[in-house]
């Protein structure tokens, strides 16, 4: 076999084993939010950070109320990740977004406004 059929068989081969990965699911618990965080052998980790959430948005806001509380205490992290009911939620700099596979498409949900507060999109108007 020539190099350049065999390397392209190699690669071939790779992409079928990384299609047999089990893909990340969010859990589907009704009104629980979650913080993704990592296990140390490179699993994804679901923290429940508040019960009883009335929607994704809500969530977003427990999040974020989270995040602001780690870099308070001097933490790093600007960018986090969670769940709610089967969606993933990513907190950016931009504003939060979410998506149904954590691969997937994003979303955007909330924005930040000038001052910082998480708004919907459009509700700001500019100059």
């Amino acid at each position: 076999m020539s190099r350049p059929i065999a390397i392209a068989a190699l690669a071939a081969a790779s992409a079928l084993l990384g299609a047999c990965e089990k893909e990340v699911e969010a859990p589907l618990d009704r009104g629980v939010c979650y913080a993704i965080g990592g296990n140390p052998d490179g699993s994804i980790k679901f923290n429940v950070v508040a019960r009883n959430q009335p929607n994704i948005e809500n969530c977003a806001a427990q999040l974020e109320g989270m995040r602001l509380r780690f870099l308070r205490m001097g933490g790093q992290t600007r960018e986090i990740s969670g769940a709610y009911q089967g969606n993933f939620i990513f907190l950016r700099r931009e504003g939060i977004f979410r998506s149904q596979r954590w691969e997937g498409n994003q979303y955007l949900m909330l924005v930040r406004s000038g001052d910082g507060r998480l708004v919907i999109p459009g509700a700001v108007q500019t100059e």
